[in-house]
């Protein structure tokens, strides 16, 4: 499905090269029959928007969104698992899982990065890739939420995936909930997280601990992100932004 690989695009770190291509990667959604005529509406006013905003501005908006707290994560599995063992089981199996479909992973994101999980499931078939997303549709619905909370363009990517899967549950279902969730990207949320993950890293059982998907910071360059490529298919494909 191209409408998943647009959305991975666009739903990564902002680069001059997806930024140079967003009005093809708008036009694959605003053609896709899927997506209600208000969804494509908000979609094409939030995509000019993103085309003509600074790159820096665009770079430290994404950051302060995506990398300042968890509530917006974009770890599948940080909604699931939090920082236990589990989620380090969960890893493995979706390596598998990409590996057993000749996927590779070539980038210092985790592997339940939802843009590498979209990138992926636009290379399997249709009705796959719609019950990848159905899968995670509740994550997606209340990541969606909170980001239209905040009053964030993002969240309208998340609708656009709800609607290509024909999912029963919408954003519009957790918006109450986002409303009244307290807020995890303020400086006193992100002191207490340090504080909880200093004394974690302390103690005796910090081998059972997995990668945290806390705070992180991202160069603000124009560096181009590969995803996942096909590695057994007789023409490669690789993974590249428009």
């Amino acid at each position: 499905m191209i409408e998943l690989k647009a959305i991975a695009r666009l739903m990564d770190y902002p680069t001059a090269e997806v930024q140079a291509g967003a009005t093809e990667l708008s036009q694959i959604l605003l053609d896709c029959p899927l997506l209600s005529f208000k969804l494509k509406a908000r979609l094409k006013n939030w995509l000019a928007e993103y085309e003509t905003t600074g790159l820096m501005d665009l770079q430290e908006a994404y950051g302060d969104l995506f990398d300042r707290g968890r509530a917006t994560s974009l770890l599948l599995f940080e909604h699931v698992h939090g920082e236990s063992r589990d989620r380090g089981q969960a890893m493995v199996d979706l390596m598998a899982l990409y590996n057993s479909h000749g996927f590779e992973i070539n980038t210092r994101e985790l592997p339940d990065y939802i843009p590498m999980y979209l990138e992926y499931l636009s290379h399997r078939p249709q009705e796959e890739a719609e019950n990848g997303i159905l899968d995670v549709a509740h994550i997606l619905a209340l990541v969606g939420a909170r980001l239209e909370d905040r009053e964030s363009g993002y969240g309208l990517l998340f609708r656009a995936l709800l609607d290509l899967s024909q999912a029963d549950i919408t954003v519009d279902e957790f918006l109450t909930q986002a409303s009244k969730e307290e807020r995890d990207d303020s400086l006193e949320a992100l002191d207490k997280i340090w504080e909880e993950e200093a004394v974690t890293f302390g103690a005796d059982d910090k081998s059972d601990q997995c990668p945290s998907a806390g705070p992180s910071v991202r160069p603000n360059d124009n560096q181009q992100t590969t995803p996942v490529h096909f590695v057994n298919d007789s023409a490669p494909v690789a993974a590249t932004n428009p």
